[in-house]
């Protein structure tokens, strides 16, 4: 029994809920439809039925060996019914007396579930009260008499002639008449088709129908030959009857039309063949079987032939119509649509073939011999391509989200941010679809004909099986339909990502924004699976209710009173759920969150020794989610118990107004049995309900969050215009613009006009707006007065480089058409030949997530690269020279940006730093607190001595700083400068070296101003890519994710096992079984209490029996629901202790794995181990184990039943459980592999979506969304491949189950109509119903095994990534002395280290080295005399403080940013704050030291982060300090700044600086200069100058000259 929420990702079609068993109904013989969910009305019996129900005809019990309880839910295998006396009248309607069968015959009333047909068969057997007993002879005559009445007439199983000839002639030709409209439009339509070939298969069709015509005609002209024609006997006074005129002219009429039908057909686009013209042959020969077996039966019993021509014609014609039958099945497939359908067989499969789900035979056969891959599945259909769901509902969803806007505005108010679950609830148990169906009499009757026996057999047969193919089909259309709002909702998600707002994007994180996508998208897609049973569910409700009334009257008000009560208690949980589960996905959300941020930042964390902090962060987080979990759980155990014990309190409190109400109201034996089917029925939809509503209660939680997304403000496309009139590319008049609507604007009254094809330089303090003016003039803020005009198309480069995970090729190119020289011409331009030269693939070098194997410089080459090819008319450029160093930043600046470069005629804004650039302009902006305050050429501007001559002296001034070292302080410093990205290189140097390294070098080169630098050079460790394969093998940098492939390995379910903890498995073992033996109790109680009928026949029934028998019945019913709710309860407690121990083994490992893993893995497959396999594990793990645990003990309980009752039914079993296994294996292969697929190629959508995101801008810029968009469609695409199949195979698996098990009851049916004389018809009527529970069982083993193994993947996912080889240990044994290192000592001694990992993997490798994320492969470091490697990392790391070049910052305060561990004081943090100039800003912020920072810093500037990072330093004040690069990303105040404060602050420190310029490092101590990765030169800057070596040529290189060196 499932939680009223429970929660399923992907619920198997079929998860039955074994407590909804049904106490003990009649036997039923239906086909196993385990599946159902949604049962369509067809359950319900026709009325007709109702009125005149058959009595029920019941063994005597002395057969009953033991009678079995019901065991499972679809069918219940009792098989005594009471017996009962025949009333003179039904109280439903005087039964025919053909119906009334003596009691000695056995009559299996069959229905599953809905009881109400089992309830019939035996509501015309009341005793009425008041009838005097007949004595026991009478009876005998009175039963021999109706024996003679109900027989049939007829020995033989023949209709009427005159039926024969007439409706089962115009049934079939009326069908055909009906449907032909359709296919004769296609005929008619004016569209010019291209004629289709003509199949042989078509001429045989046409050539049969033709021959089928001519025999019309034949039957015609015999009928009048025989009335008209000249013969030799008299002529007879007597004519042909005018059906024999009729039929033949009807027949020729339908054949014409039938040629032109298939024509029809021929012609219709993309048709293989025609649904309707099959069942109409089907219809056809099935009704001429009739007169098939009349005429032959006819002949062989005269021994002659009356009708020679007319019985000839008819075989004839039935032989034609049978190969038309066979043709009419067979797809007719063009020639040249074969390839199409190889890659989409469904397109090209026959009707019988789609409606089996034959056609995907191939790839289970496929599956079972290799595991299936992303290459073998097949293209989707047209109609399930997000292509064409996205049109369908951005159609509706236009109309819609105006209104929901207009509900948005009035809410603004109330923000909301409620989480929904995907929730889904499993199909319990099914109410068999075949509820209606009354397979009554097998008859076991020695007086009935044995044809009958036969015919309800087949009868049976033929209604199981339309049964499983109307429900497959139902099935398949509703999954479908769900995966197809899946697929709406995450396109519109992600299409309204690229059109919103900035309000509206600063609202939701990516994180949530990607919860959207699978979450709520997710919930949507399993509510729509079941959403048909928000209708039959009150259907059945009613039904079985009425039904009651009719058997119990008004006091099935109590009963239904006992229901009301309920609604409420349920009602209560599933809000209490909601509730809960909101809480969960709030702490889902930040979980996530959290995590993202974790490994986005993970090198930091690193470097600063703070993953313990963190994991304590999201371990609390955790904490609370299993806490809300737990208290999900133990409601779930509550409205299970609830559920379980229903039927029982229902049932007592109905008997007992019954039996109290009046005295005449006596509680039979068959009245009782009856109305406990009944209440049992009730159970379903009861039990549904509420769990619907809770689901529905949760989709619309989805929408509301959806609508808010949804209906968010878009980004406004008309700030813009595009008016021609203007002689300027870009103007401003008087704008004033604001990051958001209702805050203050940024930049005030700004009026610019720039002409085309002019250079503009930007120019302005940190935080001045410069960016913000790109943003504007890019339509990014919101207008709040002004306009903006531009004339032509954009190109924009921004501040911080965004790469795409794809090739350098395709970064480049950026959508546009691929042009070889002017390629090559923006390659050289862009100073990236040096660099193809060393990536292992040249342009076609996949570049990681983030550009993550390039260094900051490359990235910001590439993005300047992309630019520049784009041919644009007007450029945007967001200060891309900052990032590079000086070198190669004048070479773009000359080569590509400036007055003779690529871009010359075009018109270019530049933000830029650099002083050095602006005499080259053609006029400069001044921007001073979001004010335009001076507009000129470089002349006039230093001429008016305005804000920008201050801005010149700021940097002058700190130019004459840079180059003065105080003399005083102790400074060592080395600057670790690592070879310039210099496009000439010194001459001596071999090439291969310098370049290799530029690139090996694993750290960014930015610009970056520093005190003293070693010139580091190491040996290139890869060789020319000569050899293809080689290249090959590096151009892929992310390896694909890996998926175990074949059986889930036993070990895996073990550990699940062991970390639920063995002692309470047992326990839940037990329980259940012991709920299994108190079910089964209650079912041999139910079948001894119907054997009290006979027991005191005639006799006045004992109360106290009577209420015994009811208490008993009751308490075992309560006591089911007591145990399961232990078992629940107890499951509950083990499955949250599994998830909790598997989450923080993968986070604990996850924290510790090298930082390599990080640099090629994409952190979406990371975040999908925390996001979708941690909620396997919580949710879907423990609701499918749980059904399997409660399903064997089903199947368990039901074969020991069996044996109980026929020994001889074991040697069926064991066959069937083989052919049920090997089936199994089959398909789980296919669908466990499926499954797999549609994990990995689910992660792929949301890393698209992530790298959108942070993209945005540029995309926007480029006006490339709508190629973004057709990417995102084929990516949902990649993934619908394998959902779709898998969601067929389901359906696949489901038919050919079902189909074997109609067979197996068949062939019951049909053993036992056979052996009817030798067989006890006791034990025929077990084996019958039991073949069929069996069958029942097992299907839903089948499947519940195979769900149980899909789901449990995510332990084998979960536990690959807790298995990854870790880095050193964070504290080991030896630990170095407490206030180490005093002195600063950095000693490399002989060391060497091999590059892991590929270009630019890690940054820069000196800090790697020291801080150990690259280990030595020889030699050692030591600090202060100790070895660094014999430490623990933290141990070592704690010791070291860096200010790394990228300031990445976390979500949370300011203060946690700083101290994460919170070791320091607030006035400590206070003073480091006031040292890195940020005190004001601080105190300046409403919460001070715990304001907020959002994800990724994003609030702040990057100026200001990187102050941020210099306060860590200071608080940490270690004695060795390592700046890589801080200042990259700075503007020159800023710089200052930093470069001041370390000055000061770490005087006494051992300072090591990687930095670009040697201008900076010509005051240092020493130099040391290294070459192919030895140390070639080591002393003062003046004396190496002098040597003329290897520093002289880099020096010279540099453009520095002796009077520079002099000045020094």
């Amino acid at each position: 029994m499932l939680l009223p929420t429970s929660r399923l990702l992907a619920p198997p079609p079929t998860q039955l809920l074994p407590t909804s068993r049904l106490l003990a109904p009649p036997p039923a013989l239906l086909l196993p439809t385990s599946c159902l969910l949604a049962p369509p009305p067809a359950q319900l019996l026709p009325t007709s039925r109702l009125l005149a129900p058959p009595p029920a005809l019941l063994l005597p019990t002395s057969r009953l060996l033991a009678p079995p309880p019901a065991q499972l839910p679809p069918t219940s295998g009792l098989l005594a019914p009471p017996p009962a006396q025949l009333p003179p009248t039904s109280r439903l309607h005087p039964p025919p007396p053909a119906q009334l069968l003596p009691t000695s015959y056995l009559l299996i009333p069959a229905s599953a579930q809905l009881l109400s047909t089992s309830q019939l068969l035996l509501a015309p057997c009341h005793p009425a009260p008041e009838k005097q007993p007949q004595e026991p002879q009478e009876k005998h005559e009175a039963n021999q008499d109706l024996k003679e009445q109900s027989k049939p007439k007829k020995e033989d199983p023949d209709l009427p002639v005159c039926f024969e000839q007439t409706v089962l002639v115009w049934i079939p030709l009326g069908f055909l008449w009906l449907c032909a409209l359709r296919h004769l439009a296609s005929l008619c339509s004016r569209k010019q088709v291209t004629k289709k070939h003509l199949s042989k298969l078509y001429i045989c069709k046409q050539l049969v129908v033709s021959l089928l015509f001519l025999t019309a005609i034949a039957a015609l002209a015999v009928t009048l030959g025989q009335d008209y024609g000249p013969s030799a006997d008299p002529p007879s006074t007597v004519k042909n009857a005018g059906v024999y005129y009729v039929n033949p002219i009807l027949y020729a009429v339908t054949w014409i039309l039938l040629l032109l039908c298939q024509e029809g057909v021929r012609r219709r686009e993309g048709a293989v063949d025609s649904a309707t013209l099959f069942v109409f042959w089907l219809f056809l020969v099935l009704c001429d079987v009739f007169p098939f077996q009349t005429l032959l039966r006819e002949a062989l019993r005269l021994g002659e032939i009356s009708d020679v021509p007319r019985f000839c014609l008819f075989y004839i014609s039935f032989g034609l119509e049978l190969i038309a039958l066979i043709l009419s099945a067979v797809a007719d497939i063009a020639p040249e649509d074969k390839e199409l359908f190889k890659k989409n067989p469904e397109a090209g499969a026959a009707f019988l073939s789609r409606i089996t789900f034959n056609w995907l035979n191939s790839m289970m056969v496929k599956g079972n011999r290799q595991p299936l891959v992303q290459e073998d599945l097949w293209e989707l259909q047209e109609e399930d391509s997000t292509a064409t769901i996205n049109d369908h509902f951005q159609f509706f969803m236009k109309s819609e989200l105006a209104a929901a806007r207009v509900r948005l505005e009035k809410k603004l108010k109330k923000k909301q941010d409620s989480k929904t679950k995907g929730a889904t609830f499993q199909n319990p148990n099914t109410n068999g679809l075949a509820n209606g169906v009354s397979q009554d009499l097998l008859m076991m009757d020695k007086s009935r004909y044995i044809w009958e026996g036969y015919m309800y057999a087949v009868l049976l047969l033929l209604v199981a099986i339309l049964q499983t193919l109307f429900l497959q089909q139902y099935f398949q259309r509703c999954f479908v339909l769900g995966m197809k709002v899946r697929t709406a909702i995450i396109a519109a998600v992600y299409k309204k990502a690229l059109v919103v707002s900035n309000d509206t994007r600063k609202e939701s994180t990516v994180g949530e924004t990607v919860n959207l996508m699978s979450a709520d998208a997710q919930c949507f897609n399993d509510v729509t699976n079941y959403i048909h049973l928000l209708w039959s569910c009150p259907m059945q409700i009613l039904l079985s209710i009425v039904f009651l009334w009719i058997e119990l009257g008004p006091s099935v008000l109590a009963g239904l009173a006992v229901i009301v009560l309920m609604g409420p208690i349920n009602g209560l949980i599933a809000n209490k759920a909601r509730k809960i589960q909101i809480k969960s996905m709030k702490f889902k959300d930040k979980r996530l969150k959290i995590m993202n941020e974790i490994l986005n930042g993970m090198k930091i964390l690193k470097l600063y020794a703070w993953e313990p902090s963190f994991q304590t962060q999201v371990e609390d987080i955790r904490e609370k989610e299993l806490k809300v979990m737990k208290k999900f759980a133990y409601l779930s155990s509550i409205s299970v118990f609830v559920f379980n014990t229903a039927p029982a309190l229902i049932s007592l409190a109905t008997f007992a107004v019954f039996v109290g109400v009046s005295p005449s109201n006596i509680l039979t034996a068959e009245k009782a049995f009856t109305s406990i089917s009944l209440f049992n029925l009730l159970q379903f939809p009861l039990a549904m309900l509420p769990m619907l509503i809770a689901s529905f209660v949760q989709m619309i939680v989805s929408r509301k969050r959806l609508e808010k997304f949804l209906g968010g403000e878009d980004l406004k496309t008309d700030v813009e215009l595009h008016d021609p009139s203007f002689n300027t590319a870009v103007s401003v008049r008087d704008g004033s613009f604001a990051w958001e609507r209702q805050s203050e604007p940024l930049l005030k009254n700004v009026s610019l006009d720039i002409k085309p094809g002019r250079l503009v330089a930007v120019v302005g303090a940190v935080g001045s707006g410069k960016s913000s003016l790109m943003s504007a003039l890019l339509g990014e803020m919101y207008t709040t007065k002004g306009f903006i005009n531009i004339q032509g198309s954009l190109a924009f480069v921004p501040q911080q480089a965004w790469i795409q995970n794809a090739t350098l090729k395709d970064n480049v190119l950026f959508g546009s058409q691929h042009d070889k020289t002017r390629f090559q011409e923006v390659i050289k331009a862009c100073a990236l030949d040096p660099d193809l030269e060393l990536l292992p693939g040249r342009e076609l070098t996949e570049i990681g997530e983030k550009g993550i194997n390039l260094s900051g410089g490359q990235k910001q080459r590439v993005s300047l690269a992309r630019a520049a090819y784009s041919q644009a008319d007007i450029y945007l450029l967001d200060d891309p020279l900052s990032a590079v160093d000086s070198h190669v930043g004048k070479h773009l600046f000359h080569q590509v940006i400036g007055p003779n470069g690529l871009l010359k005629d075009k018109t270019r804004i530049l933000v830029t730093h650099g002083v050095s650039f602006l005499p080259y302009v053609d006029e400069i902006v001044v921007l001073v607190d979001g004010v335009v305050s001076e507009v000129g050429s470089y002349k006039s501007l230093r001429a008016s001595k305005g804000a920008f001559s201050e801005f010149l002296d700021t940097y002058a001034k700190e130019q004459r700083n840079r180059t003065t070292s105080e003399p005083g302080g102790f400074q060592e410093t080395v600057d670790v400068e690592l070879i310039p990205e210099t496009e000439d290189l010194q001459p001596d140097s071999p090439l291969e070296d310098t370049v290799s390294l530029t690139l090996k070098r694993e750290h960014s080169i930015r610009r970056s101003k520093r005190i003293g630098s070693v010139r580091l050079r190491r040996q290139s460790f890869i060789k020319e890519p000569e050899v293809a394969n080689k290249s090959n093998k590096g151009q892929r940098l992310i390896e694909k994710e890996t998926m175990e492939t074949g059986q889930v390995k036993f070990s895996v379910f073990l550990q699940y096992l062991r970390a639920m903890g063995w002692g309470y498995t047992v326990i839940v073992f037990l329980v259940y079984l012991l709920q299994n033996i108190a079910f089964i109790g209650q079912n041999l109680w139910l079948s001894d209490w119907t054997n009290d009928a006979v027991d005191y026949y005639n006799m006045t029934y004992p109360s106290w029996k009577r209420d015994t028998r009811v208490v008993v019945f009751g308490v075992l019913g309560v006591a089911q629901g007591f145990f399961v709710f232990f078992a629940t309860l107890l499951l509950a407690k083990s499955s949250i202790s599994a998830s909790r121990i598997l989450h923080s083994r993968l986070l604990n490992n996850i924290l510790r794995v090298p930082m390599v893993f990080y640099d090629t893995t994409p952190i979406g497959r990371v975040v999908n181990r925390f996001a979708k396999d941690i909620f396997t594990l919580d949710e879907a793990i423990p609701q499918s184990f749980r059904s399997w645990l409660m399903c064997v003990l089903s199947v368990l309980g039901t074969l020991f039943v069996i044996c109980l009752a026929t020994p001889i039914f074991t040697i069926i079993i064991i066959p069937l459980a083989l052919v049920y296994y090997f089936v199994q294996r089959f398909y789980i292969a296919s669908s466990r592999q499926l499954r797999r697929l549609d994990s990995v190629s689910r992660s792929p959508i949301y890393s698209h979506f992530s790298e959108t995101v942070s993209g945005l801008s540029v995309i926007r810029a480029y006006g490339h969304q709508e190629r973004f968009l057709s990417h995102n469609t084929k990516t949902i695409d990649e993934n619908l491949k394998s959902v779709y199949p898998w969601i067929v195979s389901n359906r696949w698996l489901a038919t050919r189950l079902e189909l074997i098990g109609n067979l197996v009851v068949f062939f019951s049916a049909l053993l036992a109509v056979l052996s009817r004389d030798t067989l006890d018809s006791g034990l025929v009527g077990l084996s019958i119903s039991y073949s069929l529970s069996v069958t029942q069982t097992l299907n839903w083993l089948v499947r519940i095994t195979s769900e149980l193994e899909t789901n449990i993947v995510a332990v084998e996912r979960v536990s690959e990534y807790t298995e990854l080889e870790n880095e050193a240990k964070w504290v080991t044994d030896t630990r170095p002395p407490e206030n180490w290192p005093e002195a600063g000592r950095v000693q490399f001694d002989n060391f060497k280290i091999g590059i892991v990992g590929r270009t630019g993997a890690g940054k820069s490798s000196l800090t790697n080295c020291l801080f150990r994320i690259i280990e030595a492969a020889e030699g050692r470091i030591l600090i202060d005399g100790v070895d660094v490697s014999t430490i623990g990392l933290h141990d070592l790391r704690n010791s070291l403080t860096i200010i790394p070049q990228d300031p990445v910052l976390f979500s949370g305060t300011l203060r946690m940013n700083l101290d994460p561990f919170e070791k320091f004081s607030d006035e400590a943090i206070w003073k480091v704050l006031e040292l890195s100039h940020l005190k004001d800003y601080v105190a300046g912020l409403q919460e001070g030291l715990q304001h907020e920072v959002s994800e990724g810093g994003e609030n702040l500037s990057v100026g200001q982060r990187q102050l941020l990072c210099l306060a860590r330093a200071l608080l940490r004040k270690s004695r060795i300090l390592i700046l890589d690069e801080a200042t990259a990303a700075v503007d020159l105040e800023t710089d200052a700044l930093i470069q001041t404060t370390i000055r000061q602050e770490f005087s006494h420190n051992t300072v090591l600086t990687i930095a670009h310029r040697l201008q900076s490092i010509m005051d240092s101590s020493r130099v040391m200069v290294l070459d192919a990765g030895k140390i070639v030169e080591f002393d003062s800057p003046s004396n190496l100058l002098e040597k003329r070596g290897h520093f002289y040529a880099m020096v010279k290189d540099a453009g520095i000259t002796q009077e520079d060196v002099t000045s020094l």
